[in-house]
């Protein structure tokens, strides 16, 4: 756990890829291959393990080897000669390991306690008594120097030899340095310090894992040991430490202390936890050898939760499917057999047990990539010449591109939101809140992680932004899917349904105006209504019918839940139909008429009615004695103030009248214009604004 470097030692962190050298006599005592360094490098390649170069050294070759985020256990020679044993056929040799302990218990010397299991999945802890701390043979020196690390001392260049060769980083610590004997693994306290072995000093904080003893922190978890406790030339007892931390706490550690290490790099992309006693004995040997000493009878061994064996299925018509091409059952079997995945065919079925040095295998998709790697993507065919077929955009598309035209012309623009959502949404939005919603199990989403019902929550968040930003007004727009309920009692899954939502600060007014006129954009005869209606998120809300069907709901989001989405000074309102039902309106048929022969007379009607009257029951009135001589009914505006008694509202309607026989006379719209105005005050009660 963070190892003296050399100045030249090549640590590549772009783009998630390591570079690690590979020296082909080393690699010799894991797998008899008798192959050239070229030819390694070309089945490394066909691997996934791109050569980045390869360069003598002495009687050696190296090979730099591109490893990348996702495959920490080839992060050691191991893992290497473990994935040149599946392609070659040839034999994976594991060191032999025969510890020769002394009488003295390790338990009476040492104790552990892990306080945070979540973050240290296990802790191993061994006593190594007598050794005498110098410089290394010759060899060992040789091999580190090979890969670029310089010598430090024979016990520092055994854990860093063990670590090269396993993957899995162990740490040594002074034992006489060690207050009691006694390791806790805990959370750092405010204000506690730290001085590393490299020198920088280290201010830690409380989301930080140490490794502690009775005084105080020895060593930043995963990352690298403390200067107090570092192997010196006096060292007379090793506490060798070999442990599972989890992979973000020493991320977030070593980034926010600028503190990189070999070990660090290693712990981030999860190291084998069922590996880590074998990997302790492993260097406990290497460091008897080189250093002398005995080993202390026994191991601490504090492995709070065992992870539970992963098993997954291979549907081999999905394998064939995938890969374009027939691989037959029993070579895929035998593939995954020579990876250690323990396949076990079934019919038309694989399951596998996933290792445990494999953390990157979770789905079947995974399963079908190892495969596909090892077969050999040479073998997947290939054509001089790609056929593409140009086909017509289809309905949906088209519908699309049309709302999007037009609302990008009302000043709206397109965003594009995840289609999950935290219980805080589901909660403002839907009644019956999250559990109403389908979850994901997911470890990157441990909080926005329920498939949203509606995708005003989701707006809303982005109007937020845009108003933190002063970017107002703001307007958008989304077409999405949206995940509701099959049913009441739930159980099944939810039916998929693609929605157009609009969000914009301002007049609701705006909003219904610029719905009215996309719909009748798509069909100059739809029938668009409003209807009043309560909804959860919404002060003043309606019900949005389209030839008599309902297709949504509009609303002037309420107070409340402007306040919970921090949007306290910005009035804001919502509407969201189904998609569905304009795309039936757009494929219905279309009616062409001839452009007006006749001209149109226009004429503006202020009425006072009363504050309730709704401005469906005014055009219902209009349209109820209305001659078929009128053509259009479009509001203008209101007026309360100066003139109109209190509890009155001053209405402002446009009329259009035009005959399609013949030009029609003033005096004929008189009559029409006069019937009109008789209706409304029979059925609203309307009074003709005069002044």
């Amino acid at each position: 756990m963070g190892v003296k470097l050399s100045p030249t030692f090549e640590l590549y962190f772009f783009y998630g890829v390591f570079n690690m050298k590979i020296s082909l006599n080393w690699l010799c005592d894991y797998i008899t291959i008798d192959r050239s360094a070229e030819q390694i490098a070309e089945i490394l390649s066909d691997l996934g393990f791109p050569c980045e170069g390869i360069e003598p050294y002495d009687d050696d070759a190296v090979i730099d080897v591109e490893v990348t985020s996702n495959r920490g256990d080839c992060l050691g020679y191991i893992g290497i000669a473990r994935e040149l044993s599946v392609a070659t056929g040839a034999e994976l040799k594991m060191p032999e390991i025969k510890l020769d302990e002394s009488d003295a218990s390790v338990g009476e010397c040492i104790s552990v306690q892990i306080d945070e299991p979540d973050l240290c999945g296990r802790y191993t802890a061994r006593l190594i008594e007598h050794v005498k701390v110098g410089p290394s043979p010759a060899w060992l020196r040789k091999r580190l120097e090979t890969v670029g690390l310089r010598s430090v001392s024979n016990v520092v260049d055994a854990t860093n030899y063990a670590m090269i060769e396993t993957g899995q980083p162990p740490h040594a610590f002074d034992y006489d340095k060690i207050a009691q004997g006694q390791i806790v693994i805990r959370k750092a306290k405010a204000g506690e310090r730290i001085v590393s072995i490299d020198g920088t000093q280290c201010d830690l904080n409380a989301d930080m894992l140490v490794i502690a003893d009775a005084r105080g922190p020895v060593a930043v978890a995963g990352v690298m040991g403390g200067l107090e406790t570092e192997v010196s030339d006096a060292t007379k007892a090793i506490l060798l430490e070999d442990a599972y931390f989890d992979p973000v706490s020493v991320r977030t550690a070593s980034r926010r202390l600028c503190l990189p290490s070999e070990a660090a790099f290693r712990f981030e992309r999860t190291v084998d936890i069922e590996r880590v006693d074998w990997a302790s004995q492993r260097t406990a040997q290497l460091i008897v050898q080189v250093a002398g000493g005995r080993v202390a009878r026994g191991v601490i061994d504090a492995y709070p939760k065992r992870p539970a064996e992963k098993e997954v299925t291979l549907r081999l018509s999905r394998l064939n499917k995938l890969l374009g091409i027939e691989i037959p059952s029993e070579a895929a079997a035998r593939i995954l057999s020579a990876l250690g995945f323990e396949p076990r065919k079934e019919d038309s079925l694989i399951t596998c047990t996933v290792p445990s040095w494999r953390n990157d295998v979770y789905r079947e998709a995974d399963l079908i990539e190892e495969v596909a790697r090892v077969h050999g993507y040479h073998n997947v065919p290939t054509e001089r010449r790609i056929k593409i077929q140009v086909v017509p955009v289809d309905s949906r598309q088209k519908l699309a591109q049309t709302i999007g035209t037009y609302l990008n012309s009302a000043g709206f623009s397109e965003t594009v939101n995840v289609d999950f959502v935290d219980e805080t949404d589901a909660g403002l939005f839907v009644a019956g809140g999250a559990a109403r919603h389908l979850s994901v199990r997911d470890e990157s989403r441990k909080h926005a992680n329920l498939l949203r019902q509606t995708l005003i929550g989701s707006l809303l968040g982005v109007l937020r932004t845009n108003a933190n930003a002063k970017n107002l007004p703001c307007r958008i727009f989304e077409i999405a899917d949206t995940f509701v309920p099959a049913n009441e009692k739930g159980g099944e899954l939810p039916v998929q349904k693609t929605r157009l939502t609009l969000v914009c600060d301002g007049n609701f007014r705006d909003l219904r105006g610029v719905l009215e006129g996309l719909i009748t954009n798509i069909d100059k005869d739809a029938n668009v209504v409003f209807t009043p209606a309560d909804l959860t998120w919404a002060q003043t809300a309606a019900v949005i019918t389209l030839n008599a069907q309902t297709i949504g709901a509009a609303g002037v989001v309420s107070s409340s839940v402007r306040q919970r989405l921090d949007l306290k000074d910005v009035p804001a309102c919502a509407a969201e139909i189904e998609f569905d039902a304009l795309l039936s309106l757009a494929a219905g048929p279309v009616t062409v008429k001839p452009i007006p022969r006749f001209p149109a007379i226009q004429r503006d009607l202020s009425i006072i009615v009363d504050e309730r009257m709704r401005w469906a029951d005014i055009t219902e009135a209009i349209r109820a004695k209305a001659s078929p001589e009128l053509e259009n009914v479009q509001f203008v505006g209101i007026y309360r103030g100066k003139g109109i008694a209190a509890g009155k509202k001053s209405v402002t309607l446009s009329l259009r009248f035009r005959d399609e026989d013949g030009t029609l006379t003033h005096e004929a719209v008189d009559g029409l214009e006069a019937a009109i105005v008789e209706s409304l005050a029979e059925t609203t009660g309307a009074e003709l604004r005069t002044v």
